[in-house]
């Protein structure tokens, strides 16, 4: 019998996502599979509609929005099954997505997590923004994707069809082992939403495990369904998660020097913000900071037991993401190979 598997899809207000997407879900190509959607306390008629519109979806009700990482953690308490997926509610999926990446899992027990190729579903011939083709860290902490570097998504021409190990997979379509979940403790509440599966992904790296990429599964992404990219609390929580999965994950000597050159290199990004208008993003990144360090001590207390030097992980790129794409003009995740990644290995 194939592994179970458990599709959760975490809900706020998101209705029209639902009536757009989950039939595709749910018919999904997979013999060993149930469908769960996490309500955080929607008040959209989205729990009305699915009692009465899909009553194969089990319904699982928290009591208020507790935000995307402290929302899955209450909901998964709840679920049993050998795999968890975690998807968005703003993702199409074709029939048979889910047998490639267990397959692919299933060969090596140190594998804890992966992601499918994620495309955007306004243009299915692009990457999309949150996830592409697997997530990389640069040598200051800044993630990117091959297929996705800041603002600049790929044509999908086959050039990422090679199944590897990568940094951390995306959020909107992330299969991880229950038995892994667990271990590590699911995601940070704090981090409340954004860089979650960035901090999950790290902590299981830390523990010894890997993280993958399976380019014989795809998904399509709206993207943006919560918060838009515009949204300045968006930018807020982005920096500010940064920094926070920063203290946690890294070595204590490599943490002081990276989040010591981050402030720095996020108060570049404040001038330009200012300088472009932007008076909201610029406020907020000078507030993650406060709140940053407003926590540290909080942060200090989640530190692991073990935390492994940063440029040895598999998909660490040894070099600034930021210098080559806004100073060298490099936009594509293919000409970056001739800079350093760390380990970057092909599965067989």
């Amino acid at each position: 019998m194939e592994p179970s598997v458990a599709v959760v899809i975490l809900n706020w207000n998101g209705l029209s996502f639902l009536k757009r997407f989950l039939q595709s879900v749910v018919d999904t190509n997979y013999s060993n599979l149930m469908v769960v959607v996490g309500d955080n306390a929607s008040t959209d008629g989205s729990v009305e509609y699915l009692k009465s519109s899909f009553p194969t979806v089990e319904v699982i009700q928290n009591d208020e929005n507790y935000g995307f990482a402290e929302g899955y953690n209450r909901v998964l308490k709840q679920v049993t099954a050998d795999y968890y997926v975690l998807l968005n509610s703003d993702v199409c999926v074709p029939s048979n997505w889910i047998s490639p990446v267990i397959s692919l899992m299933e060969i090596d027990a140190t594998i804890a997590a992966a992601q499918p190729k994620i495309k955007w579903f306004d243009d299915q011939t692009r990457f999309e923004y949150a996830g592409a083709a697997g997530g990389f860290l640069d040598k200051f902490g800044f993630p990117f994707c091959r297929g996705r570097i800041f603002d600049v998504n790929e044509v999908d021409a086959g050039q990422y069809d090679d199944a590897t190990e990568i940094f951390w997979a995306s959020g909107a379509a992330l299969f991880v082992k229950r038995k892994c979940w667990e271990e590590v403790g699911g995601l940070d509440p704090d981090l409340f939403a954004h860089m979650e599966e960035i901090d999950v992904c790290w902590r299981l790296k830390n523990l010894g495990y890997k993280i993958i990429y399976c380019p014989d599964a795809e998904v399509y992404h709206v993207g943006g369904g919560t918060l838009n990219v515009e949204n300045p609390f968006k930018t807020y929580l982005n920096f500010r998660n940064n920094l926070f999965i920063l203290q946690k994950n890294l070595k204590l000597n490599e943490a002081y020097l990276i989040i010591f050159l981050r402030f720095w290199i996020d108060f570049v990004a404040l001038l330009h913000f200012l300088a472009s208008g932007k008076f909201k993003h610029a406020a907020a990144v000078s507030k993650a900071h406060f709140a940053f360090l407003a926590n540290i001590g909080r942060t200090a207390g989640k530190r692991g037991d073990k935390q492994l030097s940063f440029l040895t992980h598999v998909g660490v790129f040894h070099s600034s993401i930021v210098w080559c794409f806004f100073i060298e003009k490099i936009t594509v995740f293919s000409k970056l190979k001739k800079k350093p990644i760390s380990r970057l290995e092909i599965l067989q």
